[in-house]
């Protein structure tokens, strides 16, 4: 009887929890198989019969099979692969004419691809970006045989860190390559014509001549490279192109409240808070919140609690005395592995005054192919460092290197030189072993 009355109790409970939820669970599965976000859901009547449908831009498992999902119900009612990731999804009118139904609009990559009734209408590509004049007379010396593999790339990657455009596609490929392909890279792809691409990130539908709910809309493309295309939607034509690069908000005229942006291509943009605007939700109390005033529920001091706060009082001082022992040990063993360092001439600053010098190695990668990166600093307040040679130690049965030494620039004091090299893993039984850096002064007269 106890545990009959234990069961009637529990789901008069849960009757109770879901008449009081202000959801109805309509439908739960948690074996759907839809991969997506939020940017990539829209509702709409894709028929005109007054039944919405789901649309799905579907990522796919791990990202790797993208496509199209329309769901009436809990059902997938059609099913369109992608050639690339979806960004974004928005459905749009793009016609007066009946019926009235509205076209499906889905962002992937640099393209957006309008259905119409479920079938590819049209497809729009975002037009190419002028590339960078550096990277392009890079490939130009290239195509002449002017320029050497590696040459090329040191200068790409150079271009990479300073310049405020990205490298094109074939560029980043070719970064990309183990020293050993690069010249066939190059070989095969030095007389492409270099092309930039940029892609969408988000998008959106504008109404464009009235603000009915059925009235024709354009869409709204953000791309990567921070511009804000506008289309029209009959032609599919850029209307307007801008990139907002400055904001002001304050009192202009005799509004308080106006936001004046300037776009890249010269544009002004006034916009006027209107003073009917709200930006507070309904009901709101001014003042701490309600929680602040709750009463925390603490819970009650347990035994334990209540013996360790006594074993802890009695024995304090031999506690104390415990962890001072650990602090001196701890220091004990870090002196000796300094000294170690700077036996082993592991130490990152130079014990000389002569190279007055501090390194720091970086290392990036998971192997077998490794980027050794040399942070180089000239500690001197006054004098320069000429004539310097960085030189590896290692043990060439485990590692090799392309370079096992090269020649450092002049140091100018208090700036850091980043000096970048490949190291290669030659054991497959992961073993590893320390690669030993040194700086060596050359003679002038050498």
């Amino acid at each position: 009887m106890a545990a009959a009355s234990s069961s009637d109790s529990d789901a008069c409970g849960a009757e109770s929890n879901e008449a009081n939820s202000k959801w109805l669970d309509a439908h739960y599965d948690p074996m759907a198989n839809i991969h997506t976000f939020s940017a990539c859901l829209a509702l709409a009547d894709l028929h005109g019969d007054g039944e919405y449908k789901l649309v799905v831009g579907d990522l796919g498992p791990g990202g790797q099979q993208p496509c199209l999902k329309v769901l009436k119900g809990p059902l997938v009612m059609n099913e369109s692969p992608l050639p690339a990731l979806p960004a974004a999804a928005a459905t749009f009118l793009m016609e007066q004419h009946e019926p009235r139904t509205p076209a499906l609009a889905l962002a992937s990559g640099p393209c957006v691809y309008v259905y119409k009734n479920l079938r590819p209408y049209f497809k729009f590509s975002l037009p190419q970006l002028p590339p960078n004049p550096l990277e392009q007379d890079l490939w130009n010396q290239a195509k002449e045989d002017r320029i050497d593999p590696l040459t090329l790339k040191e200068m790409l990657e150079s271009i990479r860190e300073t310049a405020e455009e990205p490298l094109s596609i074939q560029s980043l490929r070719f970064l990309q390559l183990e020293l050993s392909e690069m010249e066939a890279f190059v070989n095969q792809h030095k007389s492409n014509s270099i092309k930039r691409q940029t892609v969408i990130t988000t998008m959106t539908t504008l109404k464009k001549n009235l603000a009915d709910e059925d009235a024709v809309s354009c869409l709204v493309l953000g791309t990567e490279n921070k511009e804000l295309l506008v289309l029209d939607p009959e032609a599919f034509t850029i209307l307007a192109k801008d990139a907002v690069t400055s904001l002001c908000f304050g009192r202009y005229g005799r509004e308080d409240n106006t936001l004046i942006m300037t776009t890249r291509g010269g544009g002004l943009i006034i916009k006027i808070l209107k003073r009917t605007a709200v930006f507070v939700e309904g009901g709101s109390e001014v003042g701490p919140p309600p929680a602040q005033a709750m009463k925390l529920n603490v819970p009650r001091k347990t035994r334990l609690y209540v013996d360790q706060t006594l074993r802890e009082r009695e024995a304090g001082t031999a506690m104390h005395r415990a962890f001072q022992t650990d602090l001196y040990l701890l220091r004990l063993r870090a002196a000796r592995a300094y000294l170690q360092a700077l036996e082993s001439s592991l130490s990152p600053l130079s014990a000389t005054a002569r190279e007055p010098l501090k390194l720091h190695a970086v290392v990036q990668g998971l192997g077998p192919t490794f980027k050794l990166t040399l942070h180089l600093q000239n500690t001197s307040t006054t004098r320069p460092v000429l004539g310097l040679l960085v030189c590896f130690l290692y043990n060439e049965a485990l590692y090799s290197l392309p370079r096992p030494f090269f020649k450092v620039p002049l140091l100018v004091p208090g700036l850091n030189y980043p000096l970048e090299t490949f190291v290669e893993s030659l054991s497959n039984k992961g073993i590893s072993d320390i690669i030993k850096v040194g700086p060596a002064l050359v003679p002038r007269g050498r």
